[in-house]
């Protein structure tokens, strides 16, 4: 499909890139050679009068996507979270999109549950509301239960988005592959992987039984949490195009005039908002990757709420251990360990000097700490932490781009709740916890556990494995080995020693 017939699309494309003024702001954040301006230039300027003017009180980038779009709008957020590709600045504008679209009707929100769910909406809900939300893929509506009374939020995908959102994102690889072919310096920033990264989140969400299971993981990990709370997914009324849970009720943890009427504490509710990231992060490796203020509530106990889980992020164990050392090193100004931890992480290749990276990072650091507690901020710390590891030779890593940018997120929404915080001393006892609990003997001990396990449920197998190799190793194909018997005996008293080892370690522990 990814052929000529794009073109038209894509002009249209391009002259509402053109007229709004987004054009140049894109080419700019990419850093497009002549050729590629040049050629955009013409190709578009006679078309100019065929794009959308958009909303005049936007900046370009954000007016543009907007204009175009449901496709558009979730591409521009998606490339938010990506400052490595589009440069910080245009991040920053593509943030302001605002998932605020006219709501399909109510009579096809109500087929689409009868479809999904075999039932009509006024057997299943008392009571059904219009959309009190209405996104870029799907829109929300308030309910409540025939058989129970209890207030939940249903979630329906917008008819017919599957279909256009996979003519977009044809067009989509159209244009990535015509940018890397008429500008080849544009291939550092990898046009066609960032489309196929867009496309994998997208269809992602528009299977709606991936976002209710990301719900429900979320509210187990979580469950423990004190002052924090999760919707529960009621899976009978839920599908791939439609999602049902309890409602959140609460107020906005953006609006601090009504949470000051309501009696919170907004110090405490700042402080507690980055704690619960961070133990996300670190502790479960599993956190909300947006965690702005419209997905934030806090309810009349205090409870922070947190929903709309399309985009979620994890981060396997070795990286949460390195990101917290890295923070742990930061904040007790050990930027030698820092260093370290970097080349043996092999974030940093191994033939730069640890020294002089120490020294750059120490650049880094020394400023920041040097701030008011006011001004102290982790987001811009990892922010200059990326630019120097890049200068050294550090590969991009998506997760902790993401992890970066949410990180920016919280610590806006944590300074908007209480602008005087101090964002280090509020990090520090969850950082110093994970350290303790996740680097240490009782660390080992739990690692070496894990791996005697896994070995453990291999123990009848691996004398037989050992003699393949033996054989594979010292014989041709043809001239197999006979199996010996007392290396037979040998890899099952390893096997059993194996076994042995874990129950004692487990005992212990």
């Amino acid at each position: 499909m990814r052929g000529p017939h794009n073109i038209i699309r894509l002009i249209r494309t391009g002259a509402t890139l053109e007229r709004t003024g987004a054009m140049k702001v894109i080419l700019d954040a990419f850093d497009a050679g002549p050729i590629l301006r040049v050629t955009f230039r013409t190709l578009v300027w006679p078309f100019r009068w065929l794009g959308f003017q958009g909303d005049l009180s936007m900046p370009p980038a954000p007016r543009a996507l907007t204009a175009l779009g449901p496709a558009y709008i979730k591409f521009g957020q998606v490339l938010s979270t990506r400052p490595d590709v589009v440069g910080d600045e245009l991040a920053v504008q593509l943030r302001v999109l605002q998932d605020k679209l006219p709501p399909f009707s109510m009579d096809e929100a109500k087929a689409e549950i009868r479809r999904e769910l075999g039932q009509a909406s006024d057997t299943l809900f008392s009571t059904f509301s219009e959309p009190v939300a209405a996104a870029s893929l799907a829109q929300v509506h308030k309910a409540h239960l025939a058989d129970t009374g209890e207030a939940v939020a249903v979630k329906i995908l917008r008819p017919g988005i599957e279909k256009a959102f996979r003519k977009d994102i044809d067009a989509f690889y159209f244009a990535a592959r015509a940018i890397e072919v008429l500008s080849p310096a544009s291939r550092r920033l990898r046009p066609m992987e960032v489309i196929t990264h867009f496309e994998g989140i997208v269809m992602g969400e528009l299977d709606l039984r991936l976002e209710s299971s990301a719900a429900a993981e979320f509210a187990t990990n979580t469950e423990g949490d004190e002052g924090f709370a999760v919707p529960l997914v009621r899976w009978h009324l839920s599908s791939r195009r439609v999602m049902t849970l309890d409602w959140a009720e609460g107020t906005n943890i953006g609006l601090n005039d009504a949470l000051d009427a309501a009696g919170h504490d907004r110090r405490a509710l700042a402080a507690r908002v980055l704690q619960l990231f961070l133990n996300h992060a670190l502790r479960d490796g599993y956190f909300h990757g947006d965690m702005h203020q419209g997905n934030l509530k806090v309810a009349a106990n205090g409870d922070i709420l947190a929903y709309d889980f399309g985009i979620m992020g994890r981060i396997d164990e070795y990286t949460r251990r390195v990101y917290a050392e890295i923070l742990f090193g930061f904040i007790r100004k050990d930027y030698n360990r820092v260093a370290e931890v970097h080349f043996e992480a092999g974030y940093v290749p191994a033939d730069r000097d640890v020294d002089e990276f120490a020294r750059a990072l120490r650049a880094v650091g020394e400023p920041i700490f040097g701030m008011d507690a006011s001004r102290i901020s982790m987001a811009r710390l990892l922010s200059y932490l990326f630019e120097v590891t890049e200068r050294f030779g550090m590969e991009t890593r998506t997760e902790l781009i993401l992890l970066q940018r949410t990180m920016v997120v919280v610590e806006g929404v944590a300074r908007s709740l209480d602008p005087h915080m101090n964002i280090w001393q509020a990090a520090r006892p969850v950082v110093e916890s994970y350290i303790k609990e996740s680097i240490g003997p009782k660390a080992l001990i739990r690692d070496l556990t894990k791996t005697a396990q896994v070995l453990a449920r291999f123990g009848p197998r691996l004398p037989q494995m050992a003699e393949d190799a033996l054989i594979r190793l010292n014989n041709p194909p043809s001239e197999p080995k006979p199996q010996s018997r007392l290396a037979r005996l040998a890899w099952m008293a390893l096997g059993g020693a194996l076994v042995g080892t874990t129950v004692l370690i487990s005992t212990v522990i």
